[in-house]
């Protein structure tokens, strides 16, 4: 019934995005469209004792119909190097789909019960590759910001289970999500936040619950091409028995060419279910 009910909300929200982007498409003048190739890597133990470093490769084609609506699909390569966890979902930051997230979850003899796996110990070091979760997005930028209010800007999210769970690269199921984001500019310093809900399908991998998801963070316009910012991101438990996730992050934007730029990411975990540290940099291109 579980894999019966996931496309079907799919397709329930697939339809509600598209019923944004038909009206607002055909009063664009000319849609803007850019593709993004990232790189990132995390290592940790997550509790589990054992180590386990991750590759997340995602390209990202990401089409704008006007100033205020974006839709984007990603498409990632995951590589890690035990089955001590599952990669799990993570709503990206920004203007990039960037991240690589892993869903705590231990193995046979380890933990809790509810964050079990399969792995068993004589393959739980075995290292695993392949395609990860697909996911589609559309953001909307509902109210412009203004002088004492902050630009409003809801998310809506799927995750498509490509990733192939009996390797331990997904759970297997669709994932739904929404998320509301707040921009706030102070002269050349800016603030920016955002808070989420995630509705996980059932898995026969993980025990694994829905959460809620945020980041908030600070940042300075240096240049016109230069952006630092520091942030704060974190989950509440996303696996029966889990504890919440929470990262620091420095976020580095540079637009070194009129439609190419960077963006760019360390992080340092705070909690056990998150990455010891962490990561990552992404390529875009403007069109």
């Amino acid at each position: 019934m579980q894999q019966f009910i996931g496309p079907r909300r799919f397709f329930f929200l697939l339809a509600a995005v598209i019923s944004l982007i038909l009206p607002a498409w055909a009063f664009a003048d000319e849609p803007a469209y850019s593709v993004g190739l990232g790189f990132e890597f995390a290592s940790g133990t997550y509790g589990t004792g054992i180590r386990t470093d991750s590759i997340y490769m995602p390209f990202t084609a990401t089409a704008y119909p006007t100033e205020r609506l974006d839709f984007s699909l990603e498409i990632p390569f995951v590589y890690q190097s035990s089955s001590a966890v599952v990669a799990g979902e993570y709503m990206g930051m920004q203007g990039q789909a960037m991240g690589t997230q892993s869903v705590l979850a231990a193995m046979n003899g380890m933990g809790s019960s509810g964050a079990m796996t399969f792995a068993t110990a004589g393959n739980v070091n075995n290292s695993r590759s392949g395609l990860g979760d697909m996911k589609l997005k559309a953001g909307y930028v509902l109210y412009t910001e203004e002088k004492y209010v902050p630009a409003i800007r809801p998310n809506l999210y799927v995750k498509i289970p490509t990733a192939d769970k009996n390797q331990f690269l997904g759970t297997g199921a669709f994932d739904e999500g929404f998320a509301v984001e707040l921009t706030k500019w102070f002269g050349s310093w800016f603030a920016n936040g955002e808070a989420g809900y995630v509705i996980q399908g059932k898995s026969s991998v993980l025990a694994v619950r829905n959460y809620l998801n945020y980041y908030a963070g600070a940042g300075y316009q240096v240049t016109e091409r230069l952006r630092p910012m520091v942030l704060l991101k974190g989950t509440t438990p996303t696996v029966n028995g889990a504890s919440s996730q929470l990262e620091a992050r420095l976020r580095v934007k540079y637009q070194f060419a009129e439609h190419t730029g960077i963006d760019g990411y360390l992080a340092k975990g705070i909690t056990t279910a998150s990455p010891d540290y962490g990561m990552g940099l992404a390529v875009f291109y403007e069109f």
